[in-house]
């Protein structure tokens, strides 16, 4: 399985719901990138987990990316940026089984990809303290939790 794959269609899919501002039928779009970007059927399942569980909980992820965005609004921010961080605050804060720095790794490529000169910058720099946050509340919990 290809994770980057999948996170590059899971990103093409929240970047056209986020730009069209339109509902979508993310499993129709899933396949429609997928098959675009010739993503192995196993990829694209984890591409619609990320998507599906990226939008359930966008409130909660664009408040945590507001509350490390300094003087910046998410509306303010970058269309590709803005997506790429929703996708990775998502991994960082809801799947246990990758790692936080995968997931900023993953983002600052898919910023250098995708988005424009200054994108993996404002990417890291934003994602770097919500990984930093997650890291250091993960350490707290008791042992055996």
């Amino acid at each position: 399985m290809s994770r980057r794959l999948a996170r590059e269609t899971a990103l093409q899919v929240l970047f056209q719901r986020d730009l069209t501002k339109e509902p979508l039928i993310t499993s129709e779009e899933v396949q429609h990138w997928a098959t675009e970007f010739v993503v192995p059927e196993a990829s694209r399942k984890f591409a619609q987990e990320l998507v599906d569980g990226t939008i359930a909980h966008l409130v909660e992820i664009d408040n945590m990316i507001t509350s490390f965005a300094q003087d910046w609004t998410i509306s303010r921010m970058a269309n590709v940026d803005r997506n790429v961080m929703r996708l990775a605050t998502y991994e960082v804060l809801f799947c246990p089984d990758i790692p936080g720095r995968v997931s900023l790794n993953e983002a600052i490529e898919l910023a250098k990809r995708f988005g424009g000169e200054e994108s993996a910058k404002f990417v890291n720099g934003i994602l770097d303290g919500i990984v930093a946050r997650i890291s250091k509340l993960e350490r707290k919990e008791p042992i055996g939790k």
